[in-house]
């Protein structure tokens, strides 16, 4: 590099900043609840009104600022277009952001639209990628039916063994890929140690947090540098919506939004304004769910035709350890268990139960309940699905925030049913 250049390098002071966002105020300093409630709301500053409105429309006017961050490659920091970005987006991102401890967020159309537009964003032609063979069903085929289309590959290995991870690493290995708590047996990825296998060998750390949250474990405050999550999920948690999320650092998020764009996969203002509206009540929500989850996990485990419960808030996980440290004692709203009598009496058992509902999904207020061989991991073969340990009788609980007297006594009586 010549010297002019090295001059040109050091007088340049632009940085990214913390955003986009509609607000210069910052909640870092209070709790989960606090920043649930107050983070990114935007409060008409005309009328008064108090929340985010509806901002249904798809273009905006344009002016000499807009076109100078077009020209400057700062688009993502204007109001151009909604699926560039729009009012009711910047508002529930900075709330997301704001609960992950993240510089920046996107929100998307769905989980998978997230989860795709990072891993393309990221990798190369050439690259590779290592995961986890317990993964979401949805990503497992993108990694292992996709992206060799693109010249890229994938290693699918243990997510709680870090010695198995670290050889799968190859030469052209870019990202490691892992669930912070996976699907569905509530397995832990153990986020220190792969944050120091990514950085021993200058890896992208990608979690999938869905299925713990922020509210139980922030990956990006343990070095992971990018988290995903379903937003349908426990994020939203009225089961009347599809979204996905990213946050990570700016520099990062920048390089996911273009990705975005040539997706397709930006969130609509409607489903904006019911994820905003959603995660005022998402601190309250988690506690509950964690809660029952954790009284009912216990209930079965004592009840004599259960033959097993995975949940890591139990002594009988094989890593509560880990859970109880990773975790500081918030132990997620899933259960899975395998009932007596394989598939047929645990499809009595979902027939027989009045509140928990037989359907796919997971983290709504709601109680939802289904078979994994048939839902979740359906697109495996019976071979895939035994050897990742779904066994016959494995039944996925989403714990919703019924009263756990009435979730417990309901479950008495269809196990009475099943078993009389």
């Amino acid at each position: 590099m010549n010297v002019n250049n090295d001059i040109w390098l050091n007088d340049l002071k632009r940085k990214r900043e913390q955003g986009p966002t509609l607000h210069k105020e910052s909640y870092s300093q209070y709790s989960d609840a606090t920043k649930a409630v107050h983070a990114g709301q935007y409060n008409d500053p005309i009328t008064g009104a108090l929340g985010t409105p509806i901002f249904q429309c798809s273009t905006f006017h344009l002016n000499e600022s807009s076109y100078k961050a077009i020209e400057e490659g700062r688009g993502r920091e204007k109001m151009i277009y909604s699926r560039y970005g729009n009012p009711s987006q910047w508002s529930v991102q900075e709330k997301v952001s704001s609960l992950e401890g993240a510089e920046s967020s996107i929100v998307f159309s769905s989980g998978m639209a997230a989860i795709s537009s990072a891993i393309l964003a990221i990798l190369d032609k050439g690259s590779h990628l290592v995961s986890s063979r317990d993964i979401y069903g949805g990503t497992y085929n993108f990694l292992y039916e996709d992206l060799y289309r693109y010249g890229m590959s994938v290693t699918f290995t243990s997510p709680t063994d870090i010695d198995a991870i670290e050889a799968a690493i190859q030469e052209n290995t870019k990202v490691l890929y892992f669930e912070a708590l996976t699907n569905p047996l509530l397995k832990l990825t153990p986020l220190k140690e792969l944050v120091a296998l990514g950085k021993k060998y200058n890896l992208r750390v990608i979690i999938d947090n869905t299925f713990l949250t922020p509210f139980n474990v922030k990956p990006l405050e343990l070095g992971v540098d990018l988290v995903v999550n379903s937003a349908t999920k426990y994020l939203n948690g009225h089961s009347d919506l599809i979204g996905g999320t990213a946050s990570g650092s700016r520099k990062l998020i920048d390089r996911i939004w273009p990705q975005m764009l040539k997706n397709g996969g930006s969130m609509d203002p409607h489903a904006c304004f019911l994820l905003e509206r959603s995660l005022k009540t998402f601190a309250l929500r988690m506690r509950t769910h964690n809660e029952n989850a954790l009284q009912i996990a216990r209930y079965l485990e004592a009840h004599e035709k259960i033959k097993r419960v995975y949940y890591p808030g139990l002594a009988s996980h094989e890593q509560h350890d880990l859970a109880k440290s990773q975790l500081n004692g918030k132990y997620s709203g899933m259960i899975s268990f395998e009932i007596d009598g394989g598939n047929m009496n645990a499809h009595k058992l979902l027939s027989h139960l009045k509140l928990p509902k037989e359907a796919t999904s997971l983290g709504g207020v709601e109680s939802l309940i289904s078979l994994p061989y048939n839902t979740s991991q359906a697109s495996l073969t019976k071979d895939q699905q035994k050897a990742i340990g779904i066994n016959e009788g494995l039944i996925r609980l989403s714990v919703g925030i019924e009263d756990l007297e009435d979730l417990i006594s309901d479950f008495e009586q269809a196990l009475n049913n099943v078993f009389k």
